[in-house]
């Protein structure tokens, strides 16, 4: 199976180090972020991977080369003008005949890559979507209403959401939806889905996730040793 790495961001949420570092390359203790993906898809099956690129593409093209330290094959496209989330896909969509993955170049993760498709596999439906659960903390009183009085009124509360991980598994009839060299993101992508009918899948991950795009996940990521060893990782999934 194909996996393509969305690594052409700007990473706006770390600046300034995002000004002389693309976001995929932030380190986690020693080693980029995308490093660590890549040896987790690795560890998983997972050989053939393209890595879409834009912002300082040129630094991820030199720190992870043609894949051959990891015994992967990388392949690279270059953004000429950002194309959002999902776009890039339009670069190489001859390239994806079978159903594959897609992934955001900023999470860690100890998700069964193998379970996750096998669960895409058996629905049959175009789009299956990795999740879990966030809490997430209010800073503001929140209020319920009906007919302009309130109902409810919880102050500061914390919130349970189930969130997309930034991962995906994907049949390639859905680069249909994707139409080329404009900007195109995720969320573009399930409104036209879903206005054309189509059914989209969740597979919900209760381990570990980070999101190194958010500050508090990438200081978070930095207290966990990041071992090549998937029982490491699952040993810190359930310390944490």
């Amino acid at each position: 199976m194909k996996a393509v790495i969305q690594c052409g961001g700007m990473g706006t949420r770390l600046r300034p180090f995002t000004s002389v570092l693309p976001k995929p390359l932030m380190p986690i203790g020693a080693r980029p972020v995308l490093e660590l993906l890549l040896k987790w898809l690795r560890r998983n099956g997972i050989e053939d991977i393209y890595v879409t690129t834009g912002y300082l593409g040129h630094l991820i093209r030199s720190v992870c080369g043609d894949g051959s330290q990891w015994n992967l094959k990388i392949r690279y496209t270059q953004e000429m003008e950002p194309l959002g989330t999902i776009g890039p896909l339009s670069l190489i969509r001859d390239e994806l005949t079978e159903p594959f993955l897609v992934l955001n170049g900023d999470v860690l993760t100890d998700l069964s890559l193998s379970r996750f498709v096998a669960a895409h596999r058996k629905h049959k439906d175009s789009v299956t979507i990795a999740t879990t659960c966030r809490l997430i903390k209010m800073d503001f009183g929140v209020i319920d209403e009906v007919d302009n009085t309130v109902q409810i009124f919880r102050e500061k509360p914390t919130l349970s959401h189930l969130v997309s991980m930034g991962i995906y598994c994907m049949n390639p009839d859905v680069l249909q939806f994707i139409p080329s060299g404009v900007p195109f993101g995720f969320d573009d992508l399930m409104l036209q889905m879903m206005q054309a009918g189509r059914v989209v899948h969740v597979y919900k991950h209760e381990g570990l996730w980070l999101d190194i795009g958010r500050v508090d996940d990438f200081q978070n990521a930095q207290s966990i040793s990041w071992e090549d060893q998937s029982a490491s990782i699952e040993v810190a999934a359930a310390a944490a």
